[in-house]
């Protein structure tokens, strides 16, 4: 049965972005002064069996690749979807279609799936894997879908930098969530954690 897997850089503080630049437009800032969370994503010299264009280590390019083959959809929020300038109206993955959650009113791409609650996202994004694993980005929309109960694992790609500020990616939950080591994975500027969620 697939899966539904939380999975982004992150700074040891828990940061997903950086901060805005002074003046700058809200959305469509990308990371901000955070570009940093992503350079193992090309500082190594193991290209990804998946994205083209990304260059590993070989202790990233295992996990990696090994999470993103299986991805089947993508779900995100809008906060996301927006400051990544709409994905360019399609998906951050190669391979699996994008749905993307808001609650107001928003124009998608005609490749993409907008839906209006985390349960009918995630319903809506396992038809479209169909038997493959759907991926969360963002911290919204991870946090919407922890708290509805209807997440399988986290993974974090720490990035050994305190960033102090900007768009963190656990927002509040109502309880504990519970987390169980599957693999820590040590690589060059990242240290992988995948859990799983004990239910």
């Amino acid at each position: 049965m697939s899966k539904v897997i939380v999975a982004l850089s992150v700074s040891v503080d828990g940061y997903i972005s950086g901060r805005t630049p002074e003046g700058a437009e809200e959305f469509g800032r990308g990371l901000g002064d955070a570009g940093m969370l992503f350079d193992w994503y090309f500082n190594g010299d193991t290209p990804s069996e998946v994205f083209d264009g990304f260059k590993l280590s070989a202790p990233s390019a295992r996990l990696f690749d090994s999470l993103a083959a299986g991805d089947g959809a993508i779900i995100c929020g809008r906060t996301t979807y927006q400051h990544s300038s709409d994905f360019g109206g399609g998906s951050p993955h190669p391979h699996a279609p994008l749905v993307v959650l808001s609650r107001q009113a928003l124009q998608v791409g005609p490749a993409q799936t907008l839906a209006s609650s985390i349960e009918e996202a995630v319903e809506v994004a396992r038809k479209l894997a169909d038997g493959k694993n759907v991926g969360i980005m963002g911290g919204g929309a991870a946090t919407s879908a922890l708290a509805a109960g209807l997440v399988d694992e986290v993974v974090l790609h720490q990035i050994p930098i305190l960033l102090g500020g900007g768009l963190r990616f656990f927002n509040e939950l109502p309880e504990h969530v519970e987390l169980r080591l599957i693999e820590a994975v040590p690589a060059p500027g990242v240290t992988h954690l995948h859990y799983a969620v004990v239910r």
